[in-house]
């Protein structure tokens, strides 16, 4: 193997990006939950959502539903294991 093609890259400071996932996850293993299945408020459908861990521990923000189209409320929270629990209330409320 050359030198210049090593498992893991460095950031320019004598460190790799490895060492930077432990800066960014010190709790865990890198991994957090970036999808969930939720039941739809209105239709009561079970729709698949994304995640954005990146956007913070706890987010708030309206999404339409996949199947009936109408808006909801999606509140999520992230653990310090990387856990997201996902809550969906109907806009109207």
């Amino acid at each position: 193997m050359a030198s210049d093609e090593n498992e893991f890259a460095s950031n320019g400071n004598g460190e790799t990006d490895d060492d930077d996932l432990d800066e960014d996850f010190p709790l865990g293993d890198g991994t957090v939950d970036d999808v969930s299945v939720v039941e739809c408020p209105y239709c009561g459908e079970p729709v698949e959502i994304s995640l954005d861990p990146g956007s913070g521990e706890y987010q708030e923000y309206v999404e339409d539903c996949a199947v009936c189209c109408r808006p909801w409320q999606v509140t999520v929270t992230y653990d310090k294991r990387g856990a997201a629990h996902v809550e969906v209330i109907s806009q109207d409320d």
